[in-house]
């Protein structure tokens, strides 16, 4: 999700939940994002982890802003869309963990533990560096 502010551009990033994370900030941030199945169109994955991780509801015009391959190996295609939230207002989804790892203990965090708006400079130093290319695209497509 992206905002218009005066003449700054601004992205809605969140923070991954769970005790891995939680001392992490900057390169930690990323766009709400999720795994498909291969009977889900990507676009309609994308719109449905949107909401599961945020609890707000996504716009209605997308921006295909592309794939990359994340440092683990997963791939993930972006798409970006106008509209505007409150951070405090995010609601995320569940999911289970090992933790600590190979522990065999599983807990339950937060996909996302909170949410925040940054222009396009402090998105860059808090994005993960393999999702970065895509604020660069989007600048690019929608041509502030």
């Amino acid at each position: 999700m992206f905002r218009r502010k005066g003449k700054n551009l601004e992205v809605f990033l969140v923070h991954p939940g769970g005790p891995f994370w939680a001392t992490k900030d900057a390169g930690a941030w990323m766009i709400p994002k999720g795994e498909y199945t291969d009977d889900e169109e990507p676009l309609a994955a994308a719109q449905r982890e949107f909401r599961e991780e945020t609890g707000f509801e996504p716009g209605r015009e997308f921006i295909e802003l592309g794939m990359v391959k994340q440092a683990g190996g997963k791939l993930v295609t972006v798409w970006a869309f106008e509209g505007d939230c409150d951070p405090a207002k995010l609601v995320s989804n569940l999911c289970l963990m090992e933790w600590p790892p190979h522990s065999k203990r599983m807990v339950e965090v937060p996909e996302a533990d909170r949410g925040a708006w940054y222009t396009l400079p402090a998105a860059q130093n808090r994005i993960l560096k393999s999702q970065s290319p895509f604020l660069e695209v989007l600048t690019k497509k929608i041509q502030i």
